[in-house]
């Protein structure tokens, strides 16, 4: 048995470890189960979820780029009522946290999807994707609205008891900003960050390479955007992070605790190697166990203790 204890919290949600798998990049869970060991993992968050069906955008949806890639899937999903009928029976098999991510284009409509999953005791917690377009508001973001992230979270935090987490925009000025209005509203925990706003185009063809035109940017490229922003946080406001944003590795995730991460989702990397995690958990033990840390929560924030 290892002495090193990987066991990590968010707000009252408690993982084995600090490695999650990051919404949208392995579906339900079905798919990467081939590839690595599900049980071994810290958790696992679903691809956003919305109250209907949506088929996304049409295709080209992904674009790579140097060190990235480009995505502008349109959060298409198969809807809450066919998830809790035809994906949560797989999910039960796993003994490993499962965090439902949920879209909405109202409030109201977050709220709805938030009544019906809640009950479902195989969802360990909620992540809400605030990047999604406000339909009364002409389709701005509620991610870049500091109130009407405050409002997402106060109208979701009273429709459930169960650990919320709400995944914040970059796209902003100061992020800590918006984790503060969190905390005030009751949420548990900001993820940090989702994707960077980017774009390409073909230069023979003179059109964007991705139907939607703007995407979002993924992958080693925003890494250190990333970091920065959730050490903006971690200075500013004590609240829980989840750090994502071009975690390639195991030094990366580290990076990411040190700067103030509670704990990590990976993304982009599940696409590269799907197995990627299960290593990931393994090599950070190790890390451990070398440097001498009996418990990898000690390593939280730990450069702005050690200043």
């Amino acid at each position: 048995m290892s002495k090193v204890d990987l066991s990590v919290k968010i707000g009252p949600l408690k993982l084995r470890n600090p490695v999650m798998l990051a919404s949208g990049t392995v579906g339900y869970g079905n798919e990467i189960s081939e590839f690595c060991d599900l049980n071994k993992l810290g958790g696992i968050v679903t691809k956003s979820l919305s109250l209907k069906p949506r088929k996304g955008n049409p295709p080209q949806r992904i674009v790579e780029t140097p060190a990235g890639m480009l995505n502008a899937i349109g959060l298409a999903n198969v809807g809450v009522e066919e998830f809790i009928k035809e994906k949560i029976p797989f999910l039960k098999k796993y003994d490993v946290p499962l965090i439902c991510n949920i879209a909405a284009s109202t409030i109201e409509e977050y709220v709805e999807c938030i009544k019906i999953l809640t009950n479902e005791e195989t969802i360990k917690a909620f992540e809400i994707n605030v990047s999604c377009p406000n339909v009364r508001e002409g389709g701005l973001q509620f991610g870049n609205n500091i109130k009407a992230v405050g409002k997402v979270t106060e109208k979701v935090r009273a429709a459930t008891d169960k650990p919320l987490i709400i995944k914040l925009s970059p796209n902003v000025s100061y992020i800590a900003e918006f984790a503060e209005i969190v905390k005030k509203e009751g949420g548990d925990a900001v993820s940090a960050i989702n994707t960077l706003v980017g774009t390409a185009f073909n230069i023979f063809t003179k059109k964007p390479k991705i139907y939607n035109v703007n995407a979002g940017l993924s992958g080693p490229a925003i890494k250190p955007v990333a970091l920065a922003k959730v050490l903006e946080i971690s200075r500013n406001v004590h609240i829980p992070i989840i750090g994502i944003g071009g975690i390639m590795n195991w030094k990366d995730v580290i990076e990411f605790m040190i700067a103030g991460a509670s704990a990590i989702q990976i993304g982009t990397l599940n696409f590269i190697d799907p197995a990627a995690s299960e290593k990931i958990v393994k090599e950070i033990e190790d890390y451990c166990i070398q440097t001498g840390i009996d418990k990898i929560s000690e390593l939280t924030a730990s450069y702005l203790i050690d200043k």
